[in-house]
Order: structure tokens, then sequence, then C-alpha cells
């Protein structure tokens, strides 16, 4: 690698380092430890492929996705974090909803299996299509569509506080299931 492209890859890196870790964090379930080391292995994996990428980001999210996948395919035994139970008062309104929000979506998806969270992660936090998440996974896209749904209904029965989804079919584009609407 010569130096311009060295550059470019700790560029890259430095600008790109959080928004890569806060992706792995989502994949990883929470997992800060394992989050740092799936980013560190998809650039270890980049770095060797740098001249040769057009677009970087891209490129990296996708290696993460697929590590991830190998990860979950060798069936290691899955270990379930167990955490307290929300506190009672979790609908106040004192400025930190959306803070209990993200912890309780953090949580109810650090619960469920490596593969439900990933098709969750590609599908609702990345805003991949269906016959894009199926390509990124090398399945079906009837196979994300019933690993969506499972995955969902998991996530619900997980965390009831985030709400049901609405029995009304609603005409906002791109809604986002965790929320509680329908898609």
């Amino acid at each position: 690698m010569d130096p311009q492209d060295h550059e470019r890859f700790r560029d890259f890196v430095d600008t790109r380092w959080s928004a890569l870790l806060r992706l792995a964090n989502l994949l990883t379930g929470g997992d800060r430890h394992e989050a740092e080391d799936l980013v560190q292995t998809a650039l270890t994996k980049v770095l060797g492929r740098w001249r040769h990428i057009e677009d970087p980001e891209g490129y990296v999210r996708k290696v993460m996705y697929r590590h991830q996948i190998s990860r979950w395919r060798l069936r290691r035994p899955h270990r379930e974090a167990t955490f307290a139970a929300p506190p009672e008062s979790f609908g106040v309104t004192d400025g930190t909803s959306a803070a209990d929000l993200r912890i309780t979506v953090s949580h109810a998806l650090a619960r469920l299996t490596s593969r439900q969270r990933t098709v969750l992660v590609l599908r609702y936090f990345e805003d991949l299509s269906e016959t894009e998440v199926a390509g990124v996974l090398g399945c079906s896209v009837g196979t994300v569509r019933s690993t969506t749904h499972r995955s969902l209904a998991r996530l619900r029965a997980l965390a009831p506080e985030l709400g049901s989804p609405a029995r009304t079919v609603t005409t906002t584009p791109n809604r986002n299931p965790l929320k509680g609407a329908r898609t």
C-alpha cells in the first residue's frame, strides 16, 4: 500500500469509526467488545483491498454484515444477557424518554438470536429493502419476510412497552415497526 492510500484509509477510519461501531453494536446485540472486534476485523479485511474499493463505507458495512452472518452460522452457543426489569415509571416525561426507548430497544435486540437481530438491523436501522437484505444474507425474500415477522413478534413479546402494531395501515412510508407502526 502506498503512503497516499494509507493516508486515505486512516482518514476513513478516523471519520467513520463511530458510525461503524454503532452499527456493529446493533449487530452484536450491544456487546461493546464484540462490536469493536467486528469493526476491527472488517477494517483488517478491507485494508488489503483498499486500492480497489470504490465505495469504502458500503464495502466495510457489507464485510461487517457477512462476518456477523458467519458468526451466527457457526452456531456458537448464544449467551443471553439478563437485565433488570424497567422501572414502573417508564412513561415519565422528564426528557429521558428517547434515551429510555433506545435502551429498551437495545436490550430487547440483545435478547434476539443473531439472525433475528441481523435481519431487523439491516431492514429497519440500515433501511434496506427486503430484496437488498436477501441479497446481503444470501437467502430468499420470503425468508427475510418470515424472519422479520417472527423477529418483530419476539421483540414485541420481549419489550411490550414498545407498543403493539397499529391495526390500520398507515400511508406514511418507511415507518419503523420497532416503534409500533405496522408496515
